[in-house]
């Protein structure tokens, strides 16, 4: 599923979330943040807002974007585990944000298979030799 929000000087904050009861694993990946049209030539910080392991609010910059030298940021996917909100903490924007949202369901076991090697697998690869000096 895509994913699409913008942060503007009304609306300084999206948040993302899933129903609580619902068993699925959820990821969220953000993949581009970027200054739309009407943006002034101001500094436009992104972060993202969530919790950490002792359950604690943390509050993390992502983007610094400016008109003139960066109005645009790639973040490769960046992968967050929901709830999380977005928050245009500097800056009036707008800020467009995209990426994806996918849902495992628990039962479907499959996404293990393709990351692990099979017996088979792990012989067939060559020794490790010892670096040249």
């Amino acid at each position: 599923l895509l994913l699409g929000c913008e942060l503007t000087a009304s609306t300084k904050s999206y948040t993302f979330q899933v129903d609580e009861e619902d068993d699925s694993d959820h990821i969220l990946a953000l993949s581009v943040v970027c200054l739309t049209d009407g943006a002034k030539d101001e500094c436009n910080v992104v972060e993202v807002v969530g919790r950490n392991r002792e359950n604690r609010e943390i509050a993390v910059p992502v983007a610094n974007l400016k008109l003139s030298c960066q109005p645009l940021l790639s973040l490769d996917n960046f992968k967050l585990h929901p709830p999380v909100t977005f928050r245009l903490a500097a800056g009036s924007g707008p800020v467009h944000l995209s990426g994806w949202h996918r849902i495992m369901h628990r039962e479907d076991a499959s996404f293990e298979e393709d990351d692990d090697l099979s017996e088979e697998d792990e012989e067939e690869l060559p020794p490790i030799l010892p670096a040249k000096k």
